[in-house]
């Protein structure tokens, strides 16, 4: 169990007690509570995080990866407690508001180390504050910004470190399922539909395609996020003669942006880019079964794939304790709370700082999404060259298709062979045949 007390403004149905009480007004903390009294032997753990939305998976990850810690005795003996602090960013939480949460998390429940889920111009803040501290602090902020400032300032910021691949590999590993179909297919007509955010993406993109990769991209299609009938988008990608679609869509419309792909029949391969709505493993339900050959990037927990020995384990961990399958921003918590830090604290044998970061720069662990996680030398994820390399075991980003109801993964090769599959195309006519 995990000693605490709480501060919080929201109620959550959890299957051991919360006490709630009233206090530090606009922003919540979250403390999970037992009958174990706070002591100095309990190393805390912040959660900086939009904790009722889309940082439910990061609170509910780092509660379930706490419990089995100290069902396990704890880390050096001592008991692992999760507080969070609420960063209201889905109701528009402006940097006064996170940087408020992570100054109670410092200051007031002087944590010892903090996962922090936050984005945006918000995340610089963050990472000064975590220097002025010299507190630990792992992020899931997407930006090269993060580590080059590790890079280019050790000492100030080498408390900073990232759990998730950042968005020029995001980008890289786009691009690589293309080339790998088009080598597979020999389809070389491009497009993209893409919601607002995807800016920045498109616009490296519209160059790396075209001028690097010899792709002939002949439809560049954006849409408003209220769309819900993308009927003259497909029409125009069509007319374009696109043999491979690959959206940019994290909201909801990406169901019918789906099941419009499937009802119209196109003649087009849909994914390899961002598809939110075909990610999940309840996306088939979602889509009545459309998504069926759609491809998406994945993690092997939430697409269900055995790729550590401890993947469908905390799969089924995490189910079993709440009700749900555990999305990305989850298995990225489970995987730096469950193994990443423990191991760095244990090989340490203490929880001094310096010692601590040491030890995260020579960590080499299996997790649930990697074989082999390692940290780069400005504290970024290292990433496999499976290109080049297919044997490396380090963090790589798959793609799964959806086939007869499941996530298959296709790529990177080594794991699609490792696992039988093949590509498939939709029954109906297009460029496969």
């Amino acid at each position: 169990m995990l000693a605490s007390k709480a501060l919080t403004t929201i109620q959550t149905a959890l299957l051991i007690s919360i006490i709630i009480v009233a206090g530090l007004v606009g922003v919540a903390a979250y403390v999970l509570l037992s009958g174990l009294d706070q002591s100095a032997d309990t190393i805390k753990i912040g959660v900086l995080a939009d904790l009722d939305a889309g940082g439910k998976g990061s609170w509910q990850a780092a509660i379930l990866a706490a419990e089995q810690i100290n069902a396990e005795g704890g880390i050096l003996g001592r008991t692992v407690e999760i507080i969070g602090e609420d960063t209201d960013q889905e109701s528009g939480g402006d940097i006064s508001t996170v940087t408020s949460a992570l100054n109670r998390l410092l200051s007031v429940h002087e944590v010892d180390y903090i996962y922090s889920g936050v984005v945006g111009p918000s995340a610089t803040a963050v990472q000064n504050i975590i220097a002025e501290h010299k507190t630990i602090m792992f992020s899931s902020v997407i930006t090269d910004e993060f580590t080059e400032r590790v890079l280019d300032d050790y000492d100030t910021h080498k408390y900073s470190f990232r759990v998730n691949f950042n968005v020029s590999i995001s980008n890289q590993g786009i691009t690589e399922i293309l080339l790998n179909l088009r080598e597979q297919t020999g389809f070389n007509k491009i497009g993209y539909l893409a919601e607002p955010w995807a800016k920045a993406h498109r616009e490296e993109f519209d160059y790396v395609w075209p001028e690097i990769h010899g792709f002939d991209l002949v439809y560049k299609g954006t849409f408003p996020y209220d769309t819900v009938d993308f009927t003259s988008y497909f029409a125009q990608a069509e007319a374009a003669g696109v043999e491979m679609l690959v959206p940019f869509v994290l909201t909801p419309v990406g169901i019918p942006l789906v099941k419009e792909w499937y009802d119209r029949q196109s003649p087009m391969l849909l994914g390899g880019g961002s598809l939110f709505a075909a990610a999940q493993p309840e996306s088939w339900e979602q889509t009545d079964g459309k998504c069926e050959h759609v491809c998406v990037t994945n993690l092997p927990i939430v697409a269900g794939y055995p790729l550590t020995s401890k993947t469908l384990p905390a799969r089924e961990a995490y189910i079993a304790r709440w009700g749900e399958t555990p999305g990305w921003v989850a298995a990225q918590t489970y995987d730096l709370l469950r193994f990443i830090l423990p191991d760095a604290i244990e090989r340490a044998g203490t929880t001094e700082t310096e010692a601590v970061i040491k030890a995260l720069e020579e960590t080499s662990i299996e997790t649930t999404s990697t074989r082999n996680f390692v940290f780069t030398s400005n504290h970024d994820v290292m990433i496999g060259d499976y290109v080049n390399d297919p044997d490396e075991d380090y963090y790589i980003v798959t793609y799964f298709q959806w086939q007869d109801g499941e996530m298959v993964p296709v790529y990177p090769e080594n794991i699609r062979e490792e696992a039988g599959a093949t590509f498939t195309f939709p029954d109906w006519p297009g460029p496969w045949d």
